[in-house]
């Protein structure tokens, strides 16, 4: 089953994808939502023009394993490959840890896929009920919510995640919005601002928007036993 993964690129060496691990990450082809400040709009289609042979990957980690610690399936979006559970079971029986980056997009086969992760990195969108509006598909917030649910109830190690581009985020539906995973239960929260250098939407600005929010951040950060702000 591993054999039919489709792997639209791979990072060989990060320090950033996995936390506290050298890892490397694997891109996994398709994804079902269109978010609007994607900056792998390549990977969005089921099949993509520059794809690596599964048996290739394989030699390639052969090669790493004395030199990394874990390997990383990000996306596009892996869950939604029905190859992704055996690909993770291939690469753990190599001797690496197991890293996942989803957002849920199909929440029961998200569950199936964090039962084979050691550490997963969740995109929380935003609130659900905003969540929409940022991916373009109808009750996509429903199921960004209920695979975080899933995520919760694993005991699997993780980190949430949400990127912010201010034109889709004002300051007061984020601070909405941490409170909600605060009460969800979410321990370790990440706020990415956007890489504006290539996004799927030409109508987003691609200069970063200066919002000065100089207590947000405060607010947030005394939320969550880990919070990290990047870019």
């Amino acid at each position: 089953m591993s054999r039919k993964l489709r792997v639209g690129g791979l990072v060989p060496l990060t320090t950033l994808d996995y936390p506290g691990q050298l890892a490397c990450v694997l891109f996994c082809q398709g994804c079902a939502w269109r978010c609007r400040y994607c900056h792998n709009p390549q990977l969005i289609p089921p099949r993509g023009s520059e794809e690596l042979d599964w048996c290739r990957v394989l030699g390639f980690l052969q090669r790493r394993q004395d030199l990394l610690d874990a390997v990383v399936f990000s996306g596009g979006e892996p869950t939604l490959q029905d190859g992704l559970p055996g690909a993770m079971e291939e690469v753990r029986a190599m001797g690496f840890r197991v890293g996942l980056h989803s957002a849920g997009i199909k929440p029961k086969a998200f569950a199936r896929a964090v039962a084979g992760a050691d550490w997963v990195g969740f995109d929380v969108k935003g609130l659900a009920e905003d969540v929409p509006a940022i991916t373009g598909v109808e009750r996509s917030g429903v199921a960004n919510w209920r695979s975080l649910e899933h995520l919760l109830a694993s005991g699997v190690d993780y980190e949430c995640r949400t990127t912010v581009h201010w034109q889709l985020f004002e300051p007061a539906r984020l601070l909405l919005l941490a409170q909600r995973l605060q009460a969800f239960g979410v321990k370790r929260f990440a706020v990415q601002l956007v890489r504006t250098a290539r996004m799927l939407d030409p109508q987003l600005s691609d200069a970063p928007v200066q919002v000065m929010v100089p207590d947000l951040w405060q607010h947030i950060r005394e939320m969550f036993p880990q919070f990290v702000l990047r870019g």
